[in-house]
């Protein structure tokens, strides 16, 4: 059986997950759900949670660019890219393919597990193809007008809100596929 494709990401409140530029300093006022917070998920508890990553070339090249210790651990990693992965740590690996074959890809690595989903156009494409089962969103109240956007799709997928948390200024929601 395989575990769930879940998105864990803060948005800016115009659905924005960074900036112009990849600029995630928006983020600096924004508080992390704690451990233990009630109705929330923290990314340690993702962490826990979460078999593999699939995550976007974009997105991988802004986490290497932070200059800290890789976040994921062990934590298998596929980057969905063409390019070769230079400097990555032992736990990453190309895939491409696809967003159904990636997913596939992420799930067999997930050993069962759930799949973790980050960068803008792979969001997109899973929600366009109906394979994000959860989104876990925390809304950080700021607006940024442009950059990388949640979505920009043409599907408009509907997903329910299954729950909502207040953290401090932000707001965390989960929403989980309907049907």
């Amino acid at each position: 059986m395989s575990g769930i494709i879940r998105i864990y990401s803060a948005i800016s409140m115009d659905g924005f997950l960074a900036g112009e530029n990849d600029d995630l300093t928006w983020l600096d006022d924004a508080d992390p759900p704690p451990e233990g917070a009630p109705d929330t998920l923290s990314f340690a508890e993702l962490m826990d949670m979460t078999g593999a990553l699939l995550m976007g070339r974009r997105t991988f090249d802004v986490v290497q660019g932070f200059g800290v210790d890789w976040p994921y651990g062990e934590l298998p990693v596929l980057v969905a890219t063409h390019r070769p992965l230079t400097d990555a740590p032992p736990t990453v690996r190309p895939a491409s393919g696809d967003i159904r074959a990636l997913c596939r890809q992420a799930q067999d690595a997930a050993n069962g597990a759930d799949v973790y989903l980050d960068g803008g156009d792979l969001i997109t494409q899973a929600l366009d193809a109906d394979l994000v089962d959860e989104m876990i969103l925390t809304l950080v109240p700021t607006l940024l007008g442009k950059g990388i956007a949640l979505y920009q799709g043409d599907a408009r997928p509907r997903m329910a809100i299954a729950r909502a948390a207040p953290l401090g200024d932000t707001l965390q929601i989960k929403y989980v596929r309907r049907g």
